[in-house]
């Protein structure tokens, strides 16, 4: 159900296992979903570029059925980027977050879909 999806192009090392139960447990309480639906991904040392400067950078995605109406964006917003900054040194300004509202019909789990 909800999925944060962080691309960096740093290497997070030993702080990897801590930064996914962070942001998993954060996007349970922000979104107000049973943390035993959501996913963390990671994928580090990804080339990338962010105001034409290659210093560390991140693009993370945050996909939900239902949960992102409000001032939740912004507060999840908040929150990753204080994790990225203080698990993997990269600034808020430094981020981008695209959000997904997903239909319940077209997010699949367990042989079937959540609608």
């Amino acid at each position: 159900m909800p999925l944060i999806s962080v691309k960096t192009s740093t290497a997070a090392g030993d702080s990897s296992p801590a930064l996914l139960q962070e942001l998993s447990a954060t996007l349970a309480e922000l979104l107000g979903k049973p943390e035993r639906y959501v996913m963390t991904l990671l994928e580090e040392s990804v080339p990338m570029t962010f105001a034409a400067s290659p210093a560390p950078a991140c693009y993370v995605e945050v996909k939900s059925i239902g949960a992102l109406d409000g001032e939740r964006p912004r507060q999840v917003s908040e929150a990753v980027c204080t994790l990225l900054e203080r698990h993997l040194g990269v600034p808020a300004d430094r981020v981008y977050i695209g959000f997904e509202d997903a239909p319940a019909r077209l997010w699949g789990w367990n042989g079937g879909t959540f609608g």
